[in-house]
């Protein structure tokens, strides 16, 4: 049987990097994307050293042509594009009251978190359907369903995404095309950290919004993807 093929954008650290891992464990050629070229190398030679195929490739999502780059290369390598999973994102300078956030900050909100994902559903979306078909995940946040106070500009780019989402999941629907979103809470990842390390919020505080009053891990969204994206019960 041939082996599918998943890109993970932001595939490096946190969610992407649990979640590359992942679908490698499950047999998957994985082309992981991001800006830090040290990182990404690494991670990917971790990955290969386990029997899987792996590929690294920098990418910076706010830029239109280098989504296009990932996609056109990982289908000439791989012969086509199974799962998209659009894991990139920032939370941007946090901290502030709406009235009191920087353009420039909502600007870079924009570019990475809708435009970034609007780019690589566009492009995945159009590689699927000359394949027959495949999956999209993107990375919503429960920010894109809620208020939260000091996140204003995060939370309004994360509805966008969830908006994407529907459209895009009703518009592909009878093209073989599904399209979800996951939807974390706080989940122990390095944007987390620097809130905390930050001052804006502490652990226990995070914790106790969630019924279960724990943080969650990298690896407890990293199964949801596997699950959106394969629609069998995958583990990491």
């Amino acid at each position: 049987m041939k082996k599918k093929t998943v890109i993970v954008t932001g595939g490096a650290t946190g969610i992407g990097k649990a979640t590359a891992k992942g679908f490698a464990k499950n047999g998957y050629n994985v082309v992981i994307s991001g800006r830090n070229e040290t990182t990404g190398k690494e991670l990917s030679k971790e990955i290969e050293s386990t029997g899987a195929a792996c590929v690294f490739m920098k990418v910076d999502v706010r830029k239109e042509e280098d989504v296009i780059r990932l996609i056109d290369e990982t289908v000439k390598k791989f012969g086509q594009l199974d799962v998209f999973v659009n894991n990139a994102g920032i939370s941007g300078d946090n901290g502030s009251l709406l009235a009191d956030c920087t353009t420039e900050n909502f600007r870079n909100l924009v570019d990475t978190n809708i435009l970034g994902t609007f780019f690589g559903m566009k492009y995945a979306i159009k590689a699927m359907l000359k394949t027959g078909g495949g999956s999209i995940v993107n990375l919503a946040s429960i920010a894109g369903a809620n208020g939260l106070v000091y996140a204003g500009q995060y939370v309004s780019t994360k509805h966008a995404v969830v908006g994407l989402t529907k459209v895009g999941a009703v518009e592909y629907a009878t093209q073989g095309i599904r399209i979800n979103a996951i939807a974390p809470g706080a989940i122990k990842t390095d944007i987390l950290k620097a809130a905390i390390d930050a001052g804006s919020y502490s652990e226990e505080s995070i914790a106790s919004i969630h019924p279960m009053n724990r943080l969650g891990t990298v690896e407890d969204i990293a199964n949801g993807i596997l699950y959106s994206g394969h629609l069998i019960n995958l583990h990491l």
